[in-house]
C-alpha cells in the first residue's frame, strides 16, 4: 500500500516561493511516475506538472506554471518536490501530489487524474496579493 503525505504549503506574498515535498511509503516509489495537481475553491482539479520515474529526466508542466514551477524527485528519501517561484495569487489552491503505477505517459493522458493510482491529503497554497 502507497501512502503520500504533502507538506510545505503556506501563505506567501505574490512574487514569492515555496517548496512542496510529498513523501511516499512503499517499494514503488522509484518505478513510479509522480504527478503534482492543485484545486481552487469551487474549481475543478487542475494537472500542475509530472515526471518520470527512475532519474526524473523527463517532466511536464501545465503552461500556466512552466518556467515558474519546478518538479524534481530523489528516490533515496521516496520524496518528489514542486519548487514555486514568482507566486501569482491565482496559484492558490489545495495542492495534492499523486503516484502513478507508470513511469511515463505521453500527453495529453499524463495531465489526467485518472491515469494516478494514489493521492496525498492535499496542502494549502495561499498566495496575497
Amino acid at each position: 500500500q502507497v501512502h503520500l503525505v504533502e507538506s510545505g504549503g503556506g501563505l506567501v506574498q505574490a512574487g514569492g516561493s515555496l517548496r512542496l515535498s510529498c513523501a511516499a511509503s512503499g517499494r514503488s516509489f522509484s518505478t513510479s511516475g509522480m504527478g503534482w495537481f492543485r484545486q481552487a475553491p469551487g474549481k475543478e482539479r487542475q494537472f500542475v506538472a509530472a515526471i518520470d520515474s527512475g532519474s526524473g529526466r523527463r517532466t511536464y508542466y501545465v503552461d500556466s506554471v512552466r518556467g515558474r514551477f519546478t518538479i524534481s524527485r530523489d528516490n533515496a528519501k521516496n520524496t518528489v518536490y514542486l519548487q514555486m517561484n514568482t507566486l501569482k495569487p491565482e496559484d492558490t489552491a489545495v495542492y495534492y501530489c499523486a503516484q502513478a503505477t507508470w513511469s511515463w505517459m505521453a500527453r495529453p493522458a499524463i495531465t489526467s487524474g485518472d491515469q494516478y493510482k494514489y493521492w496525498g491529503q492535499g496542502t494549502q497554497v495561499t498566495v496575497s496579493s
